[in-house]
């Protein structure tokens, strides 16, 4: 039987891993891109910030160090209670292109990031908006550069893959874990094939035709999705819109969580509505992930003969799309070795994001409670 469930997962991993090298090579990297777009619509950078004070300074002043010169920034303090509110005050005081909006009720129905957002948008004037986070790093080029890819392949929608900066290996080690984990379940490189379903965003950059937001229906459709940023990708696709994603390693960067606990609370939000809130999904995917992502590991030692044989060979496979993805996503290079542990992790991370949804009845994000009936059913 462990035979037959090694050569399986074997077949399997060795599909899942051509899929996922070939895919991620196809993706361009962003640097690669000349920085002078062949024309310069106004674009509209739309930054949520709720309790940044300790990153949206730098943040800014990458943006307001954009070489492109058709650049408002609308940046929307989402009821901050600490000193993001000042910082942003300050600020404006010396940078007239810094447009703040200062937000102090969040109506019914919406999430507290969405609500900001499309706020952000009603006040843009810009030709293309790009939604991006408060905590986002950016170099001088990289807004002439993304605009200069979207009109020259003719997108309505460019979203751009960060490089993520980690204090620590642990954490780094599993953010390398989780880039593989995406790439499997979003397939990203599919985004562009109008024959695919597949879709992609990402908070830190989405650049997207103004006239193609309104018309899909803007952040009102996914009022009440934690996932935002994916799920605008898949408005964006379903509405039959172009999309694509590049790599932004060496342009864009991230400081993600400081600590494992604040990157579980942080993740807890969106990995059971990643599943559509399906316990069913949540069981399946789990059992997946430990047969072919954790298992392998373990039958290397447990095993012998044959058995033993393929699943070093999948161990090594694995550890050879962990390396090839590394080069994507600007991770160590050897974090497959912990590849199983950060499978652990997020497996732990669902069940716990489920478990909490349902005991509470909802999500709390953002000091807001979101009963999870209105969670359900805003679907896209």
């Amino acid at each position: 039987m462990l035979f037959y469930l090694a050569f399986a997962t074997l077949i399997l991993s060795v599909i899942a891993t051509f899929d996922v090298i070939r895919g991620n090579r196809s993706i361009p990297n962003l640097k690669d891109i000349a920085p002078t777009p062949p024309a310069m619509p106004r674009v509209s950078v739309i930054v949520p910030a709720r309790n940044e004070e300790g990153k949206i300074e730098e943040a800014l002043r990458s943006l307001l160090a954009q070489d492109y010169p058709y650049l408002e920034i609308v940046v929307v303090n989402d009821r901050s209670t600490d000193r993001t509110g000042a910082i942003l005050e300050s600020l404006r005081e010396s940078q007239p292109r810094l447009r703040l909006v200062d937000l102090q009720e969040l109506p019914t129905g919406w999430l507290g990031k969405n609500y900001a957002l499309f706020i952000g948008s009603e006040q843009a004037t810009g030709a293309l908006l790009l939604f991006t986070d408060a905590d986002i790093v950016m170099d001088s080029t990289t807004v002439s550069r993304a605009v200069a890819f979207l009109l020259d392949h003719r997108l309505d929608h460019l979203t751009l893959a960060p490089q993520v900066i980690m204090p620590s290996i642990s954490l780094d080690l599993f953010v390398g874990g989780f880039s593989v984990f995406l790439s499997l379940f979003a397939r990203p490189w599919k985004a562009k094939d109008p024959q695919s379903s597949a879709h992609i965003g990402i908070g830190a950059f989405n650049l997207v035709r103004a006239e193609v937001y309104r018309a899909v229906g803007t952040h009102q459709a996914i009022a009440m999705r934690p996932d935002d940023d994916l799920k605008l990708g898949k408005l964006i696709k379903k509405h039959g819109y172009r999309q694509d994603i590049v790599a932004g390693r060496g342009l864009v960067q991230v400081r993600w969580y400081a600590s494992f606990g604040e990157m579980i609370d942080g993740l807890m939000k969106n990995a059971f509505s990643a599943l559509e809130y399906s316990v069913l999904a949540v069981i399946l995917s789990s059992a997946a992930q430990l047969v072919l992502s954790v298992w392998p590991f373990v039958a290397v030692f447990v095993t012998s003969g044959w058995t033993r044989i393929l699943n070093l060979v999948i161990v090594l496979i694995i550890l050879w799309l962990c390396w090839e993805a590394a080069r994507f996503t600007g991770a160590r290079r050897w974090f497959g070795v912990a590849f199983p542990l950060a499978t652990l992790l997020f497996i732990y991370i669902v069940w716990r994001s489920m478990l909490i949804t349902l005991a509470t009845g909802g999500i709390t994000w953002r000091g807001t409670h979101y009963p999870l009936s209105a969670l359900r059913a805003n679907k896209v």
